[in-house]
């Protein structure tokens, strides 16, 4: 059994209830409001910007030129994505990337960025990896389930073409590669820890979704 069959066993529910999620469900019928759309995408720029970082340590941990170079450029794909296709859509928002910069991170933006460098910082190669990866691989399982219902709204339909489309696809195809590659070569013992890290950041995945429906904010 492949390692990535075995990671995404662990995780499916939990995929399963990100495509019944309201905010997931209203990009398709177009009924998820857009001050939800638009804290989501101010909140996927905070993001991003920890998770090149974090991409950017499993880089530095690769343990050959391809996969360093893999992980480098995506952690450099992460800072493009933000400034290009967050520009487009904060602009259709009313909304300028300085300004979107300046709002406050969420709670669950704040520690969903803060579980990955600390997994990627503190743990190996292969423990890294594992926590990136939900961020490819459910938004390419998410982009390619709401591509074939469409949306009437342009704004959603924007954003669903860019994570549904072939592209994207074939980056995450390239690291569900090289995390079965990895896993010819873990132990019992770190390949629980990669399914322990799987499957949190695969929850956060699920709490950031939420985060950006309630338009999340701090408590106190």
């Amino acid at each position: 059994m492949r390692t990535t069959d075995v990671l995404w066993a662990d995780a499916t529910e939990i995929y399963e209830a990100i495509l019944a999620h309201p905010f997931v469900t209203g990009l398709t019928d177009g009924t998820l409001p857009h001050s939800a759309f638009r804290h989501y995408i101010v909140q996927d720029a905070h993001y991003l910007r920890g998770y090149a970082r974090a991409l950017a340590l499993c880089a530095a941990k690769a343990p050959d030129e391809h996969a360093l170079t893999m992980f480098c450029a995506h952690a450099g794909g992460a800072i493009a994505a933000e400034q290009e296709l967050h520009t487009e859509l904060l602009g259709t928002l009313d909304l300028t990337a300085e300004a979107a910069a300046a709002l406050p991170v969420a709670p669950a933006t704040q520690a969903y960025v803060s579980y990955l460098l600390a997994a990627a910082y503190s743990g190996s190669y292969a423990e890294a990896v594992a926590a990136v990866l939900p961020c490819y691989w459910i938004y390419a399982r998410v982009g390619e389930h709401l591509v074939e219902a469409g949306s009437p709204d342009p704004l959603y339909a924007r954003w669903i073409a860019t994570y549904g489309g072939a592209e994207f696809q074939q980056v995450v195809d390239d690291v569900l590669a090289a995390t079965d590659a990895i896993g010819e070569t873990v132990s019992a013992a770190e390949l629980a820890r990669m399914r322990h890290h799987f499957t949190t950041t695969s929850r956060y995945e699920w709490m950031f979704w939420d985060g950006g429906y309630r338009e999340e904010t701090w408590p106190v």
